[in-house]
């Protein structure tokens, strides 16, 4: 296993990383310093020095029970998107064997390395598009979406690129597959594998969330969390047949992609989860600070937002009762509960942050900052008018303003907006899952029996 300095060396690799119209060099630059501390982070809390010790965090759960403790576990977001490509890569493992059992074994061998070698995974799936109204077979540029340009005796050379990809400047590897489905004529876009960051020909031009320069003070909650993002360039990249998962079985294509929807949307569930239940707890303590927790209206909307919660803790309960076991051991959670969830979560979740924003007041945007508090010729009017009663003092008032403006309507929220959003795919894809999954037949029966119609 390896530490988290350890894993800050393992970044020191020659990767090919743009940022701001310049090369970078990753481990060394310092906008991605605060994400790279909380991989570091992780990597330490889970280490284990014993010879062959897997992370506790990357281990695949084999049981209900397992998957329960697990969706508990808390780390950074780019840890957790590799143990969602862990488990993409053997839940496509079992529903590709029938088609192409090589691919099938190659990739549980390569899991089992990326788990005793402790390395970090990139889900690489969302290729350039082009013409969104025309099939990747039909593109003015073929290169539009990722294929296969060269076939040879011991490889592949696939050209293309992937866009939205997170983490992709601080993983150690880019599990990429196909965006879609594909069908006859489209064998050379039906292509899966997994390679090393460093690989020559991949370019990675990095897109964050994170202002250069900013200051932290006042945004304790975009503080600690940063999320690199990869405009991920394969120009002729070679890859090794030990890598290629698939190749040219256009039936087994969407495998991938409903299987890492299926994870990315489990994680997403997971996350909003517990982010539903920390916005209650902010609603009701800005109520609090500004004495208006038993006023009706705000009560109603603080309700309102604890059933949010709890329905959409209710559907991450019932994907994880509801998994299926695979022949090998592989809990793979109940698509229908998940995707509903995730739906559910990220339908609402505008209408839960604008319940704060309402609670909360102008103040929300307005408060003066940390400094002013500080400065001696205003600082302590600032307090003494942001002060409520004896029992909440205006220094903590301010501070729970700033974290609230940085929650809801500063630059990271607006991007957790369209995060939350589109992650694992936009609305629409949970939708169709979520019906495909619906027994619908049972509920027209029991209608009909219902009816006395049978």
């Amino acid at each position: 296993m390896l530490t988290g300095d350890q894993y800050r060396e393992s970044l020191d690799d020659d990767r090919e990383v743009y940022f701001d119209g310049e090369r970078v060099q990753v481990a060394h630059h310092p906008i991605f310093r605060r994400a790279i501390d909380a991989i570091a982070a992780t990597y330490d809390l889970y280490y284990d020095p014993a010879p062959g010790a897997i992370s506790k965090y990357m281990q695949t759960p084999r049981s209900i029970e397992e998957m329960r403790a697990h969706s508990a576990m808390k780390v950074d977001l780019i840890s957790s998107g590799s143990y969602s490509a862990v488990m993409t890569l053997l839940t496509s493992a079992d529903r590709i064997e029938g088609v192409r059992p090589e691919g099938s074994e190659l990739i549980r061998e390569y899991v089992r390395q990326v788990q005793v070698d402790d390395l970090r995974l990139v889900e690489s799936i969302t290729d350039a598009k082009g013409d969104r109204a025309k099939p990747p077979g039909e593109q003015h540029d073929p290169d539009a979406y990722l294929r296969v340009v060269d076939r040879q005796r011991d490889g592949v050379v696939v050209r293309g690129a992937k866009l939205h990809i997170t983490g992709a400047p601080i993983g150690h590897e880019l599990m990429t597959i196909p965006t879609k489905a594909m069908k006859p004529g489209e064998e050379d876009y039906a292509i899966a594998f997994s390679i090393p960051v460093n690989t020559p020909g991949v370019r990675i031009v990095n897109v964050t969330s994170e202002t250069a320069g900013a200051d932290f003070e006042d945004l304790p909650i975009s503080e600690f969390r940063n999320d690199p993002v990869g405009f991920v360039i394969y120009d002729d990249v070679f890859v090794p047949n030990e890598r290629v998962f698939l190749d040219g079985e256009v039936q087994a294509a969407a495998s991938f992609a409903h299987a890492l929807g299926l994870w990315v949307r489990m994680n997403g569930l997971k996350n909003m989860a517990a982010e539903a239940d920390r916005l209650c707890g902010f609603a009701q303590l800005v109520a609090e600070a500004n004495g208006l927790q038993r006023v009706a209206h705000v009560r109603e909307k603080i309700t309102d937002m604890v059933l949010h919660a709890t329905l959409i803790r209710a559907a991450l309960e019932a994907s994880i009762a509801h998994s299926e076991i695979s022949d090998d051991g592989v809990v793979v959670p109940d698509e229908l509960y998940a995707n509903a969830g995730k739906y559910l979560a990220a339908a609402h979740r505008t209408a839960m942050i604008q319940h704060i924003q309402d609670i909360a007041g102008g103040s929300l945007v307005t408060a003066p900052s940390s400094r002013d508090l500080r400065n001696p010729e205003v600082g302590e009017f600032v307090r003494k008018y942001m002060t409520t009663s004896p029992s909440v003092d205006g220094e903590y008032r301010l501070k729970l303003f700033h974290a609230l403006r940085d929650l809801t309507s500063g630059a990271w929220a607006g991007n957790q907006v369209v995060t939350q959003l589109h992650a694992g795919g936009g609305l629409f894809a949970q939708r169709i899952v979520t019906r495909g999954r619906y027994d619908m037949d049972r509920a027209k029966q029991d209608a009909l029996d219902y009816a006395g119609l049978s």
